[in-house]
């Protein structure tokens, strides 16, 4: 899992693009087998073409490009399929770099007023995987796991997947089927109960059994 949308509410947006913009130019992006490579290439031409795309489309529709991972270049690997992290600002629903997810490394960030708007944009989304909040309030925490309809909510936690004994799996169109792949779900899928229902409606009588009497009444 990887967070691709990043809700930035109220006087917290410009702190929120700071921090996401010196680590994106930071990362160092490499083939694989190279010492301290921390972001190889993408898996094919299509996938580099669809995210780059996707930069580019985004900024065309208004949105701010902060970083720009685009056309990047290793030396010695020029037919490697890289490209470097991009940070988008100002990024609104109505954009592809939101409706689509494009797995790659792009994070848009969108700026609401309230912790209220915030969540109504969550419960909007056809998707409810997994989402994260971070707050030093305890009341907006609470405020958020009861309202967002997301299977998976890390609170100060950015990857919110479940340990294995709890059920690992999102809401609406993220999930396929009716339970999830772990925890209780998943022990019910691989289990054939049997129910024995029984009555004995005549007296008992008395029994013999690996040398045991059992009287019929004590």
């Amino acid at each position: 899992m990887a967070v691709s949308v990043a809700v930035a509410v109220g006087s917290a947006a410009d702190g929120l693009v700071e921090a996401p913009e010196r680590k994106a130019r930071e990362v160092k992006v490499g083939p694989g087998n190279a010492p301290g490579t921390e972001m190889r290439p993408l898996v094919t031409k299509a996938a580099q073409e669809r995210v780059e795309n996707a930069v580019t489309t985004a900024v065309t529709q208004g949105a701010t490009g902060v970083v720009d991972g685009r056309g990047l270049k290793i030396d010695g690997h020029e037919d490697g399929f890289f490209t470097g992290p991009s940070l988008l600002d100002h990024v609104t629903t109505a954009m592809d770099a939101y409706q689509q997810e494009l797995f790659g490394p792009v994070l848009a960030i969108i700026r609401v007023d309230t912790l209220d708007q915030a969540i109504d944009l969550i419960d909007a989304n056809p998707y409810g995987n997994g989402t994260a909040l971070f707050t030093a309030s305890g009341e907006a925490a609470r405020r958020f796991q009861r309202a967002v309809k997301v299977g998976m909510i890390g609170i100060n936690v950015p990857v919110p997947v479940p340990m294995s004994y709890y059920s690992l799996g999102g809401w609406k169109d993220s999930l396929i089927g009716d339970s999830a792949v772990h925890g209780p779900d998943g022990i019910r899928f691989y289990t054939r109960p049997k129910v024995v229902t029984t009555r004995w409606p005549q007296p008992a009588q008395q029994h013999t059994a690996a040398g045991f009497d059992f009287p019929t009444s004590s």
